[in-house]
């Protein structure tokens, strides 16, 4: 079976199912006017999905489904079920009330579509080349969750249109999961028995505790940007000059911008070791964290730059730590590893969600990203611990270290 053709059948799905993530915040201006939505109305329908991801990653490593279920199928079906409840939302539901409880079912969902996409790719890549195959699964992620900004902006689609064509992507994905995708020939022996345990235990390895502590710091960053890098950019003295849409911009600067930083992360994790190349992007995007506040009055062209830096190092480290672990896990349970990874990750965006618009409400938009500034700072930190014992010994011409 062609590997080019897997691992691109596997980053479409990723691309078509994920599109419903952030569908709802891209038609947030419109329920403002048709719902009265209010900022705290609008917080709640991403943290929704939020919880709902986790609450779906939790239940899938405490029954190991990701290594008990052929795992073409699991996504098949996750992203069937996510695309249903975002349908469901779009024809029949006009409050907020009812809205929650299907975010909250679409996150669910969607824990059966990101990590197990993790975990098929990664069984269609060696060693050498898992860096950079990882890197394109992030990039399909982070195009499929802005892919609902471009529909947005181009104004063409009331909200309800938006929603679903966001869900017509993700039914798409689960016949494209169904029809061609298969497990690589580089996949794990299937979990023999079920073993939850291990998604605790496995951080009494220092190996993977190290890598998930870079990915938390590096998650505590990446979805409170995604969310609320609107609202930032809306509130800049730059709003009104901008050549395209406070959408469009989103979808140029986080969803393009960011594809280019997954495939650097990719290849710098190949090139130069994993630590490395998520140290740097967790130290780039730190840094835009702490400079947001000085290009808040920045020009529109100057402003769209730094943002698009933003987005390609907001990301570019994703997939490095999905490969680390990926690596560093025990093989029978690679699956369970990545789920529950990404379902504490996930639960930590819910706090930084909910916090940014405090802090903007307090201060401004202009200071609000400072918030973000530990997360990458302490990923970081853990990163640089790892890479200090994931050097190779120097041997002395007789052989000794």
């Amino acid at each position: 079976m062609n590997v080019g053709v897997q691992r691109g059948a596997i980053a479409a799905v990723q691309v078509l199912g994920l599109a419903v993530w952030f569908s709802i915040s891209a038609v947030v201006p419109s329920l403002r006017i048709d719902w009265g939505l209010t900022a705290g109305g609008a917080v709640w329908l991403t943290a929704s999905v939020q919880f709902g991801f986790v609450a779906g990653a939790l239940a899938s490593t405490a029954l190991n489904l990701a290594d008990r279920i052929p795992p073409q199928r699991l996504l098949a079906a996750s992203a069937a079920a996510a695309a249903a409840c975002t349908v469901v939302l779009a024809l029949f539901v006009d409050q907020l009330a009812a809205a929650i409880p299907l975010r909250f079912l679409t996150g669910m969902f969607l824990a059966g579509v990101y990590p197990i996409g993790m975990k098929l790719m990664a069984s269609w890549a060696g060693s050498a080349g898992r860096g950079m195959t990882m890197g394109v699964l992030i990039a399909a992620l982070t195009l499929g969750s802005t892919f609902p900004h471009l529909i947005a902006g181009a104004g063409v689609l009331p909200w309800r249109g938006v929603l679903l064509a966001a869900a017509g992507a993700g039914l798409l994905g689960s016949v494209t999961a169904l029809a061609f995708v298969r497990l690589g020939p580089h996949a794990a022996p299937s979990a023999p028995v079920r073993n939850a345990r291990y998604a605790l235990t496995m951080f009494t390895e220092r190996g993977p505790r190290l890598a998930s502590l870079g990915y938390f710091g590096h998650m505590w960053e990446l979805y409170a940007l995604w969310t609320w890098i609107p609202s930032f950019l809306l509130a800049t003295d730059a709003a009104e000059g901008l050549p395209v849409s406070v959408e469009t911009a989103v979808f140029l600067t986080m969803g393009i911008g960011g594809v280019i930083g997954c495939l650097l992360g990719g290849w710098g994790a190949d090139r130069f070791g994993r630590p490395s190349a998520a140290l740097t992007a967790l130290v780039l995007s730190g840094l835009c964290c702490l400079l947001s506040s000085l290009l808040f009055h920045a020009s529109p062209t100057v402003l769209l730059a730094f943002c698009a830096l933003w987005g390609a190092a907001v990301i570019a480290d994703s997939g490095v730590f999905s490969t680390s672990l990926s690596e560093v896990a025990d093989q029978r349970y690679v699956g369970t590893a990545l789920t529950a990874q990404t379902a504490i990750g996930f639960a930590l965006t819910t706090v930084s969600i909910q916090l940014t618009p405090l802090i903007a409400e307090a201060t401004g938009w202009r200071y609000a990203f400072l918030l973000l500034a530990p997360g990458p700072l302490a990923g970081a930190l853990a990163m640089r611990a790892l890479g200090s014992r994931a050097r190779p010994m120097v041997l002395s011409p007789q052989g000794n270290a």
